[in-house]
């Protein structure tokens, strides 16, 4: 039966990456602007263009170069950047680190803000601590990336000039964008913590290990709050990949040289194969996460596979 599930949930993710490759390639090639002029400059010689264009395969029609994109996707070829002459596979795994490094940074401020404050609005339920934390969660989520970045950059950066503007310089330079890409999660899993610990604190285990003498919080940490994990880190392994595609912004509003800050500079480009690759990697990261996060789903709770309600 797990099987089964497995080979369902992998042919659905082959799906939805099929689609995001199909929607990239036709919508990117109805965006207005040509690589060529870009490149050689609108006072080009029309013969120059033509060359240009015969030499990039951009005067074959757009159904056969798709063909050609699919072909080199089936051979894990992305392809040569327009613009560098670079092969594409090269460019991405030079971005790939400081994304994977900037996601992890995020994460892991998310975690360390939001599983305290979650807990505390659970023990103190309906008092001023609750309404606090709940109240810092919904600021959290209501505040963009494109805000909060410029914020951070003129208090923590200008005013106090305690961090790096911009740019990639080691772990002073990732205070900043960590926290911009890791609010908006830092937002969403206090409520969610909230939510299922309160849930069990009532459970007829709870009250055993409190008749056991335990104090309090071994009875909440150890007790309470394992079980109460399973939804939090189905949410964590989901809000995984909105860290990947958030990551653009913030990339782009801190300078920092990751995957989302090449997809901009190559939007302005017109180097449509970057484009591509980049989103597909991104969407595909995305499809990836939630795949193995239905997996652990379905691995710790049997009625998952079995198609039961949990």
């Amino acid at each position: 039966m797990f099987v089964r599930f497995l080979i369902t949930r992998v042919l659905t993710a082959f799906a939805v990456v099929l689609g995001v490759v199909c929607l990239v390639f036709f919508l990117l090639h109805l965006v207005p602007g040509d690589p060529v002029e870009v490149m050689l400059g609108e006072s080009a010689h029309p013969a120059d263009k033509e060359a240009l264009q015969r030499a990039l395969g951009l005067d074959q029609p757009l159904h056969v170069q798709f063909g050609q994109y699919l072909a080199g996707l089936c051979q894990f070829d992305l392809g040569t950047s327009l613009y560098s002459k670079r092969p594409i596979r090269e460019l991405l795994l030079e971005r790939l680190p400081a994304t994977v490094e900037l996601g992890v940074a995020a994460l892991l401020f998310a975690l360390l803000l939001a599983v305290p404050l979650g807990i505390l609005a659970a023990v103190k339920k309906e008092t001023a601590w609750d309404f606090g934390a709940m109240g810092i969660a919904l600021f959290g989520v209501s505040i963009p990336n494109f805000w909060m970045g410029p914020m951070l950059i003129l208090v923590g950066a200008l005013w106090l000039g305690w961090f790096p503007v911009s740019g990639r310089g080691g772990v002073s330079s990732l205070v900043l964008p960590a926290l911009t890409l890791g609010t908006a999660l830092a937002s969403i899993l206090p409520r969610m913590i909230r939510s299922t610990l309160l849930e069990v604190l009532n459970e007829d285990f709870m009250r055993t290990a409190r008749g056991k003498g335990l104090p309090d919080r071994t009875v909440i940490v150890r007790h309470g709050l394992r079980n109460a994990l399973l939804p939090v880190i189905t949410l964590v392994g989901l809000q995984l990949g909105a860290l990947l595609s958030g990551a653009v912004i913030t990339e782009t509003v801190f300078s920092w040289p990751g995957i989302g800050s090449l997809v901009v500079e190559a939007i302005h480009r017109r180097d449509y194969p970057v484009v591509q690759a980049a989103v597909l990697c991104i969407s595909t990261s995305y499809v990836v996460l939630n795949l193995f996060t239905d997996l652990a789903y379905a691995w710790v709770d049997p009625r998952v596979r079995f198609g039961a309600r949990p």
